[in-house]
């Protein structure tokens, strides 16, 4: 009907441009032509912006704190931060070529710095550093006093004690309560248990005192295997318990040092790996197909000393664990290709692959040309050799056969391994001195091995006659001498490396093509097992930042008390830095910079590119 019907509305009163307000206060919205973002201004440059830098603030503890939720919105941009960026103007005289500055990233201290920590000193009262200012007090060093640090005091005692065997209450006269206090003051554990509940190895306690807990353990992995959520980690106070289930077997860590659960999951892998390096993974699957309650103590029976050697090592803290790769003793470039070449020419016909390792560092290595050594292989080597001590103590040269799950987890291999000083040039055979090489006056500090590895179960002797041939090629080209001069120089320190003047006291700087690093000493900044141990510490936490599932930014800060510290990744290399307390965000760039500078420098004497390949 005609009063249902909408009167229409009048005609819009059309305006002239010179007729519109220049401000109309109607309810229209007027959209401007110009896009809501505005043009870069700024030219082609290398720098990283601030919203790639995620800080951290602590008043104490270095714990990892949860990002906040405006800098998790920031996405993780997998890039090379030496390709410039460039305007999205036309005249900006950039082109999808972008700029490249040099092979290497690097923070430019006039620009990068800027970038990365604020504009200069002028923006020192940014709220982001403002946050981060609020949590450090003035304190010059607290690892060089232990009194100075009750906390580091008490942690220092816990540490020197961690390492003490439990012996049973009678032996030393306490109580079993006494006994079981001392075991629970332990800051990590390590347990491997089969999927039957049976004890298989701990590394404190024996079973009287650890069945208990070990019953509890397996009760609470079975109430969760049966769903489809097994149970990987849980936290209980300062302390946290990861699960790695491996077929018939059940590894458990408990942790009170703030390590991550994927980093203890990778150290219970290397636990794992040590295992099938005893038995073979067909070995161990048919042991417990046929029997699942066999008690596997037995057939590991000697393994105990190298499970023992990797614990203690992830718990006094591993740099080369943490960080998935190998360090090189430091060489000069001609030196260690002479040493390649050395080997490639003492090379026997059926070596698979060879090693020389001083001082728990790797020299040279020589290999087949499609085939590489796992770094966890690589550990297991090195673990046996210089932690364990097991090998060393059979004399001049062992015979092994060994399991490199990494390389072939379903078969052995046999590793010659021969001790010798380069002092003494190797003339020592055993073959003519029934005491082996003349021991090294101070420890395995300037002691060499070479480990050649055979598929061949006979070849001892074609592996021992390489090993004379190249101890004699090695002192005739003056290649012994010169290891020896390198194993006789103390490692740098950080003051030596990168001038006087550094702010920084120490560092960590992986190249992520040869799984290597590189570091200076501790000395003097981190002296004493507690203070590297909490240098460590800080270290798992800017890794866990950097590296979580739940991480999205390639820069990392941590402060606190105690120190300031940065991570920064790209897809040539991780860095991980650490200067003193209120560091200034300039000195802490300007330092990660010329560590990069450094390692370009001298990347081809740190680390082994290539290596000797046949």
């Amino acid at each position: 009907t005609r009063d249902s019907t909408p009167q229409s509305l009048p005609p819009r009163q059309r305006l002239e441009p010179n007729e519109r307000p220049a401000n109309s206060g109607g309810g229209s919205l007027r959209l401007s032509k110009r896009t809501s973002r505005p043009q870069l201004l700024s030219h082609a440059t290398t720098a990283v912006s601030l919203a790639d830098v995620h800080t951290q603030s602590h008043a104490g503890e270095f714990a990892s704190n949860p990002s906040s939720p405006a800098s998790r919105a920031v996405s993780r941009k997998q890039s090379l931060t030496h390709f410039g960026r460039f305007r999205g103007t036309s005249d900006s005289g950039g082109d999808d070529s972008g700029s490249l500055r040099s092979y290497a990233p690097t923070l430019d201290a006039r620009l990068d710095s800027e970038s990365l920590m604020g504009n200069g000193q002028e923006h020192d009262a940014t709220p982001a550093w403002r946050a981060l200012s609020a949590h450090i007090e003035e304190h010059e060093d607290p690892f060089q006093d232990a009194v100075a640090s009750p906390r580091l005091d008490l942690f220092g005692l816990q540490m020197k004690h961690e390492f003490d065997e439990i012996l049973p209450a009678e032996d030393e006269g306490l109580n079993e309560e006494a006994m079981l206090g001392t075991w629970k003051a332990k800051l990590k554990h390590f347990f491997i248990l089969s999927a039957s509940g049976k004890p298989i190895y701990s590394r404190h306690g024996d079973d009287q005192l650890i069945s208990h807990y070990i019953g509890v353990a397996q009760t609470i992995i079975s109430f969760y295997q049966g769903g489809e959520d097994p149970l990987r980690s849980f936290t209980a106070g300062a302390a946290r318990f990861v699960i790695l289930a491996k077929g018939p077997l059940n590894l458990v860590a408990v942790s009170r040092l703030g390590e991550s659960e994927a980093q203890l999951r990778t150290q219970l892998e290397s636990l794992y790996m040590q295992i099938l390096s005893t038995l073979t993974l067909p070995s161990l699957e048919k042991i417990f197909s046929a029997r699942p309650s066999t008690d596997l103590r037995r057939p590991l029976q000697g393994t105990d000393v190298l499970l023992d050697g990797l614990a203690d090592g992830f718990t006094r803290g591993s740099p080369s664990t943490l960080l998935s790769a190998l360090e090189c003793l430091r060489l000069r470039k001609t030196y260690r290709r002479t040493v390649n070449d050395t080997l490639l020419k003492a090379r026997s016909p059926n070596l698979l692959y060879g090693l020389i390792v001083a001082a728990g560092r790797l020299v040279s290595v020589v290999r087949p040309k499609k085939h590489s050594l796992h770094p966890g292989d690589l550990h297991l080597i090195f673990n046996m050799l210089f932690e364990a001590g097991s090998v060393k103590a059979g004399g001049g040269e062992n015979w092994i056969p060994l399991c490199l799950p990494g390389f072939n987890n379903t078969g052995f291999l046999y590793m010659y391994v021969s001790f010798f000083s380069p002092s003494d040039g190797g003339d020592q055979n055993p073959n003519t001195n029934a005491e082996g090489p003349r021991p090294s006056s101070s420890g395995k500090e300037d002691e060499l091995a070479i480990v050649l590895i055979s598929p061949q179960k006979e070849g001892f002797y074609e592996l021992r006659q390489m090993r004379d041939d190249l101890i004699t090629q090695l002192r005739q080209n003056g290649s012994l001498l010169n290891l020896q001069s390198a194993l006789r120089r103390r490692q740098a320190t950080i003051s030596e490396l990168l001038g006087p003047g550094t702010q920084l006291r120490h560092f960590l700087y992986k190249s992520r093509g040869n799984v290597q690093f590189t570091m200076p000493s501790f000395l003097p900044h981190y002296e004493g097992l507690a203070a590297r141990r909490k240098l460590l510490c800080l270290y798992s936490n800017l890794h866990e930042a950097l590296h979580s599932k739940t991480a999205k930014l390639k820069v990392q800060c941590i402060a606190s008390q105690e120190a300031t510290a940065l991570a920064w990744e790209t897809p040539l290399f991780e860095l991980y830095c650490v200067a003193g307390p209120k560091t200034s965000k300039n000195d802490l760039a300007q330092g990660a910079n010329k560590i990069v500078q450094w390692v370009r420098r001298e990347e081809e004497r740190v680390f082994i590119i290539g290596g000797a390949v046949f």
